[in-house]
Parts: C-alpha cells; structure tokens; sequence
C-alpha cells in the first residue's frame, strides 16, 4: 500500500473542508418525507454545482470537478467527517446514470442529460432488478418490441429507489429474447411520465418507502434512448455497477466508525439492570453502565478495531488502482466486509439499549421536539432496521462470495 498526500492535496483538503463547514445544509427532512427530501437534496446539488464541487469525480469536460484519485478520497472523508447531508435521493443520478452516459451515451444524450442532474434539476431512479432477477439480473424478463422508431416496454422492476419522485430511469430491458441471457439485454432512458408506467411505492419495515414497484403496460420510449447499442446492454450496465463501488464507498465507512464511536457514548451513558431474555452471561451489577459489562466492551472494541481494518482495505485498493489504473476484484471484499460488519454493530447497539427500546409509547413527545427516547429509537431502531438489507443491496452476499471465490481465491467454478 502506498497512501500518501502531497503537500497539494493537504490543500485541497484544507479547501474541501472549508468550504463544507460552511455551506453544509442543516436540518434535513424527515425520512418519510420522500418530496421534502427530494426537494432539500436538488438545492444542496445546485449549492454544490455554482461553487464548483458537484460531480468530483466526474469530467471537467462533462462539468465535473475532475479531481484525482486522491483528492476524491479526500473529498469523500471530509464530507462524511462533516457529517454533511448526503443527498441519497440522487444518488442514482449522480453515481449510475449519469457516470454511464458519460462511459457508454451518445452526444445527443449526454448533452441533454448530464448538465440536468449535476445542477440537481432532475432526479433519476434504476429499473434493473425484479422478482424473479435480483442477483441474477442477466434473468430479466422485462421485454421491450421494436416498434419503428420506438420500444414498447412491458413488465415488471422492483426494489426502485426514489420512482415516486424521479424524472428518469436507467431501465434493462430484454430485446432479444432468443440470444443468450446476457446478450439480449439493453440499457434505455425512460421517462418516467410516459403513458403506461404505474408506480407503487413499497413500505419497508424501517418505516420509509424510498423503494417502489413499477409496471410497464406498452410504455413506448424512443429507440433514440437507448444506451450503446440494441441488445448491448449487459456491458453498459457493468460500466454503471463499476462506479458505484469507487472512491465514493469511502464515506459510508467513515459513518461507520463516527457510529462506533456515537456507540461508545451511548454505552457509557446507558444503564443496564440485568441480562437480555437468552444471554447465559452473568448480569452486571443494576445500575451499571452498559460498557461495564465486560462483553459488551469487548465487542465496541473489537468494533472499533474492524473499522479501521475496514479503512485500511479500502486503502489498499485504492493505492491499487491508482498504481494500475484497473479496479480490482477486493471491491467485493471490502463490500462484503462492510455490509456484514454494519450489521453487527447495530445489533450490538440493540443489545447495549435493550428490548424496551422496541416499546412504544403513546405519551412520548416526537423525536423532532428533541425527546431522548424518542431520538435514540428513531436513530439506532431505524438503523438497525435497515442494516438487514446491507447484506442483500448493491450485490448480494452471496453474489460478493461467488466473485472473490472466482476472481480473488481463483477457486472452481
């Protein structure tokens, strides 16, 4: 590993964290606020765009920052350190659709499209898997008929981020059902007004409904939309999956550790009366703190330990990629590791608080009025509550094993 930062990119840094401190936006909508969150996120884009850090990895050329590969690492620590608000509503466009129409679009395309979602004018959503094509996406089964100068789309996507809200889709569709089911795919652009699409947003148990359902009924899209070439979409849709396990992952894991370390607080100020229903461990002392059982220190510890592990892998791969040029198979490691270590650190932050903390109570003021029980529940239960899909987004487990097996351990097939 060779990570270093010259005296030029400890200036950038000086920079970037100058100027997050003092325009990071505060007090960001609620999480079942999918509008308000939408149009919070668009203003901090257009913030972000006229002071020239939008797009920090994307090309100069394309109105992008341009920033190497060190000074994206910087850029993604300090924002996360700063705890600056994350505009995951366009994450998509930003991370996905616009990254491929940069790879793989037509001028005509990127030209239109591109300026929209780097000034925060548009939001994008992603219609790749379905029911019966989640990890195996090459099984899809949306299809879409070339119609003259249009695709008539039918079928079914699922788990669709933010469709409710998005203006567009970056959209897998099968055009050749007779060519191998790799092959026959294509990547299009759908509006996601078009006459025939009906969504329906899906409450996950956390509470939100960021995720949708979303049927196509002969939606017609332009044949001029689609993406690289007819039945080429297999390999545009790899140049879209490639960014999203860049430079970028770096902030998920510098939350990570502010996280452990917000746990250790809560350890040291949260009271423990006796064992949780199944633990065969002796029970502290009533009134003890939670750190002072010597298990539940054991595992912040071990926690702590495996998020600078985590940042050191991270690290690794990036010192690689820059020495290479190439990405490297260890994203999977790095993302399984992850994936699996968020979740042990929000179920152990429901050990520390204890089942009660699942109780509801009519007479507690809302979290927004500042009431402390009602603000650790909707923190660390609702993290908890979405750390069960971590091992499943974004790749699932299973699929991140398969491809260190593969191209890491160089294991059989």
């Amino acid at each position: 590993m060779d990570i270093h930062f010259s005296a030029e990119e400890e200036r950038f840094r000086e920079a970037a964290r100058a100027w997050i401190e003092a325009n990071k936006p505060s007090d960001p909508p609620a999480e079942n606020d999918i509008q308000g969150r939408r149009a919070f996120d668009l203003a901090w884009q257009r913030r972000m765009f006229d002071a020239g850090w939008a797009g920090i990895s994307w090309p100069k050329e394309y109105g992008g920052r341009g920033a190497a590969l060190m000074e994206q690492l910087i850029w993604y620590e300090e924002f996360a350190r700063a705890r600056a608000h994350e505009p995951s509503t366009l994450f998509v466009g930003l991370n996905h659709g616009g990254p491929t129409l940069i790879a793989c679009g037509s001028p005509e395309q990127k030209s239109f499209h591109l300026p929209r979602i780097l000034r925060g004018d548009v939001v994008w959503c992603q219609g790749f898997s379905e029911p019966g094509a989640g990890s195996d996406l090459g099984s899809l089964s949306t299809r879409a008929v070339i119609d003259g100068d249009d695709l008539v789309v039918s079928g079914q996507k699922i788990w669709t981020s933010f469709a409710q809200i998005a203006e567009f889709q970056e959209l897998l569709v099968r055009t050749n059902p007779d060519a191998p089911k790799h092959k026959g795919i294509s990547w299009v652009i759908c509006p996601m007004d078009a006459k025939g699409i009906t969504i329906r947003p899906i409450r996950t148990m956390a509470g939100h409904q960021d995720f949708c359902e979303v049927f196509y009924d002969d939606v017609r899209i332009p044949r001029a939309n689609v993406v690289g070439a007819i039945d080429d979409g297999w390999r545009v849709a790899m140049s879209t999956l490639s960014f999203e396990r860049g430079t970028a992952f770096l902030s998920e894991q510098v939350r990570l550790a502010r996280m452990v370390d917000e746990l250790v607080e809560l350890a040291r100020r949260t009271p423990v009366g006796g064992s949780l229903p199944g633990d065969e461990r002796p029970a502290p002392a009533v009134g003890a703190r939670a750190i002072d059982d010597d298990e539940i220190a054991r595992r912040l510890a071990v926690a702590r330990a495996e998020v600078e592990a985590l940042r050191s892998m991270t690290y690794r791969s990036v010192s690689r990629v820059a020495r290479t040029g190439m990405p490297s198979a260890e994203a999977s490691l790095i993302r399984l590791f992850f994936s699996e270590l968020q979740q042990r650190v929000h179920a152990l932050a429901m050990e520390i608080l204890g089942p009660s903390i699942l109780e509801w109570d009519a007479s507690e003021q809302p979290a927004g009025t500042g009431a402390g029980r009602a603000r650790i529940r909707e923190t660390w239960v609702f993290r908890w509550l979405l750390s069960f899909a971590s091992t499943i987004a974004a790749g699932s487990k299973d699929i991140q094993r398969n491809i260190i097996g593969d191209r890491v351990l160089g294991l059989p097939r």
